[in-house]
């Protein structure tokens, strides 16, 4: 097939980027290199041998998108364009729905006009709020409890109305939980802009010595030991759900939910021990106070996913911290070291 991937140079997208060239599809990507680099769609097409058809746009670029959808015989489109912090949300909320519902519309409407009608959505487990009963599943309350959950949770609703409005869409939610590691290589891995947003490339950059400490917002929580519980998911059995979800959607159509995690959640302090392992030193680091949108706990109950797609993660904890130093170690300062 031929995919349109949006985002395709970013963490997640660059992973998908790889394993689909490796199962033989043709991939054109859209990037803003806003929170990512070329350098990243560079070493893919090292790593496979392959060449990568790139364009350098927005999302919300109607007349772009236009312009690629005239320009390739598009079968299916991979989403992950947008923005995905959740402190950065609260703090500039206006920027969140511009580009990730703004930008979603814009999408699926050129999608529409070109006769496209497939389409993956990189969505969020931030959707479901801060809960008490854990596992989450499909049908867990919606609460998102920060404007980048509650854009996700807008465009999931957007996606859903569209199905039942015009039968020939065929679309596939995957709230992800948190992805962690990298490729085996080393080559490609997470390369966030300015400071990490998130613990496990927090982390890892103190590791190398980018920042002197890791901060532990919160532990205060109502977990074991008072820091907050995680999903954690290897970002190669994420992209797996990817491509297992694009060929569900092949002969069915409708609007299509399941949650991709492990199923098992780890607190900030079990993450942190299990890096001290991996890079064989004690990790510096401190507390401070709670993040506004952060929740307590979160974890998946992966069963659907299981039973209509045959996905299951394959690697641990330890596996994906252990993928998540080499590509660290190996590029200390990212994709520019």
């Amino acid at each position: 097939m031929t995919i349109f991937l949006t985002g395709g140079a970013g963490y997640i997208g660059s992973h998908v980027l790889l394993c689909c060239l490796e199962a033989g599809h043709k991939v054109v990507v859209l990037d803003d290199f806003s929170n990512s680099s070329p350098e990243a769609i560079t070493r893919v097409e090292e790593l496979t041998g392959e060449r990568v058809t790139i364009w350098r746009g927005d999302i919300r670029d109607g007349t772009l998108l236009r312009q690629i959808f005239d320009r390739h015989h598009i079968d299916a489109v991979l989403h992950f364009a947008g923005l995905k912090a959740v402190g950065e949300s609260v703090a500039d909320p206006l920027a969140y729905y511009d580009v990730n519902l703004g930008g979603s519309v814009t999408l699926v409407r050129a999608m529409a006009a070109a006769g496209v009608f497939r389409l993956v959505f990189s969505s969020t487990a931030a959707v479901y709020g801060d809960q008490v009963l854990m596992p989450l599943t499909e049908t867990s309350a919606l609460a998102p409890s920060s404007p980048y959950g509650r854009s996700k949770r807008m465009v999931e609703q957007v996606l859903a109305d569209l199905c039942a409005a015009d039968s020939r869409w065929s679309v596939a939610v995957l709230r992800y939980f948190n992805p962690a590691g990298a490729h085996s290589s080393g080559r490609i891995g997470e390369d966030p802009r300015g400071v990490p947003a998130n613990l496990i490339p927090y982390a890892m950059q103190v590791a190398v010595g980018r920042y002197p400490e890791l901060v532990i917002f919160g532990d205060d929580y109502p977990t074991p030991d008072g820091t907050g519980i995680r999903d954690y998911i290897h970002v190669m059995d994420l992209v797996q759900g990817h491509l297992v979800a694009m060929k569900y959607l092949a002969d069915r159509t409708g609007y299509h939910v399941w949650n991709l995690g492990t199923g098992r959640g780890h607190s900030v302090l079990e993450v942190i021990r299990g890096i001290e392992r991996v890079i064989n030193r004690p990790l510096p680091w401190r507390i401070a106070p709670r993040r506004p949108g952060d929740t307590a706990q979160c974890w998946a109950d992966p069963a659907r996913a299981a039973a209509d797609l045959g996905w299951r993660t394959s690697r641990g904890l330890d596996e994906m911290l252990a993928d998540h130093w080499r590509w660290q170690a190996q590029n200390p300062e990212g994709y520019l070291s």
